[in-house]
């Protein structure tokens, strides 16, 4: 048969299956070899050759019939046939796919992924190692070298501003440089949803799956998206059990641990902490001064001339505390404005450029807001809290409360007993020494006052 038969059958094809299943199943396929009654077809992949094979095979075979080929059946090879006998796509799937090398096909295939783009800046040489994310770097910079882990997925969690995008997008940069080969997806999970209820609306469901099933290494940012959406819950739950199947990396990250994302189903749950689970802390003094330091470096260099006072740098570090994303904002204001106006970066300058953001950082906790947050993280009601009711369910968040009242407000023991339903100041430091006991022993009471501080900080 020849090529020019069978660009004919292709055409008759398209007219048979609609533009889209033409395009998506049909024009991927080469005609490789007919043989003893069997037609060989070269494929991208193995799940591309099974799905042709279920639901068009026989259209093929009966054009291929109707041009005078008398085919019985039909086998497809991933890759190129060459001059031996094509194998069925099962046998050539258990080939390394480390040894594959891209071709055409594949790297148009890779510009095609649903991915979000990466930013430049965002790689291990700018990410700013301290105490408080020193695991997640290590994590990610393993993960990065693109070699076997032993723990699959990573997922970060941690507040705004701490870092896990940075990492994220450092990990996608890195594999890239390492390994091209890879084909590696970095998405958001609102973006995941978007590609689901797409092909669901296109009814290319098929394509979706392949999609996300033939990538190496699957990165979702922001896995807390999803929560509460069921069918794109079972979609990424079956893509995750197909990847971690084959031994492909999986990245998530999120706001919170899986455990404590509210409507995300009990099996993802226990999917998501079946690998290596890391904190990002909120950062301290020190992590956040080197932070500006290499924030103002780059700084130096746009800004020729431009001199900044001693102290400057420390006073930011020590006033602006809970988001980094805001703490280096500050800096390129407190730049960009000095560079206006022509003017050495004093303290007096920081202040009056800097005063809105200085007087948000300086935002006080208040109890009310402590007994509110405490009371839906252990779903009783805010009337239970400060009411006479002495329930260990009811009892243990109200200590819980007084606890980080007593932590993160100036308020006196009188005046805390009195917003707890007019308790005694001996009565709340019951309850503040207690939580300080159990604390010791109770890891999961740790983690929900380290949650909870997060939350109220933010």
């Amino acid at each position: 048969m020849t090529n020019e038969t069978w660009g004919e059958i292709r055409e008759q094809l398209e007219k048979r299956l609609g533009k889209h299943n033409y395009t998506t199943w049909i024009e991927p396929l080469k005609l490789s070899a007919l043989k003893n009654g069997v037609a060989h077809f070269e494929v991208p992949t193995t799940f591309f050759g099974d799905w042709v094979s279920r639901n068009y095979g026989e259209h093929i075979r009966t054009h291929l019939n109707a041009a005078g080929a008398e085919i019985v059946r039909l086998e497809f090879a991933v890759g190129s046939a060459g001059a031996a006998p094509a194998k069925p796509a099962r046998a050539a799937a258990a080939a390394p796919r480390a040894a594959e090398k891209p071709t055409a096909r594949s790297r148009a295939r890779d510009e095609d992924l649903p991915g979000a783009p990466l930013d430049a800046r965002f790689t291990f040489d700018s990410f700013v190692v301290g105490k408080p994310n020193e695991l997640a770097h290590a994590a990610a910079r393993r993960v990065a070298e693109g070699g076997p882990v032993t723990f699959n997925p990573l997922f970060l969690y941690g507040g705004v501003g701490l870092g896990k995008t940075h990492l994220m997008h450092a990990i996608a940069h890195e594999l890239q440089q390492r390994k091209p080969e890879l084909r590696v997806l970095y998405l958001s999970a609102e973006q995941f949803m978007y590609r689901f209820v797409q092909s669901l609306r296109d009814r290319s469901v098929m394509d979706f799956k392949e999609m996300f099933r033939s990538v190496d290494v699957l990165m979702v940012d922001d896995v807390q998206f999803i929560a509460g959406k069921d069918s794109t819950q079972e979609e990424f739950f079956h893509t995750f059990n197909a990847l971690v199947d084959q031994n492909k990396q999986i990245v998530i990250s999120a706001d919170r641990a899986p455990g404590e994302i509210k409507d995300l189903e009990e099996r993802i749950k226990s999917r998501l902490q079946c690998g290596l689970v890391v904190d990002l802390h909120p950062t301290d003094y020190e992590l956040r001064l080197g932070i500006l330091q290499q924030k103002a470096e780059f700084y130096r260099d746009q800004y020729k001339g431009l001199v900044i006072a001693p102290g400057v740098l420390e006073f930011l570090a020590h006033r602006i505390s809970t988001n980094v994303r805001v703490l280096e904002g500050a800096l390129t204001r407190l730049f960009a404005f000095a560079s206006l106006v022509g003017r050495e970066i004093t303290l007096d300058l920081t202040q009056d450029c800097l005063a809105d953001i200085l007087r948000a950082s300086d935002r006080k906790v208040t109890i009310e807001e402590i007994q509110r947050k405490v009371a839906e993280h252990y779903n009783i009601r805010l009337s239970d809290m400060i009411g006479p009711k002495r329930l260990r369910n009811i009892a243990r968040p109200r200590q819980v409360a007084m606890y980080l009242a007593k932590q993160l407000t100036p308020r006196s023991l009188p005046e805390i007993g009195r917003r707890f339903g007019g308790r005694d100041h001996t009565t709340i430091m019951h309850g503040v020494r207690k939580i300080e006991e159990l604390m010791a022993t109770d890891s999961q009471l740790a983690d929900d006052l380290q949650l909870l501080r997060r939350l109220l900080q933010s």
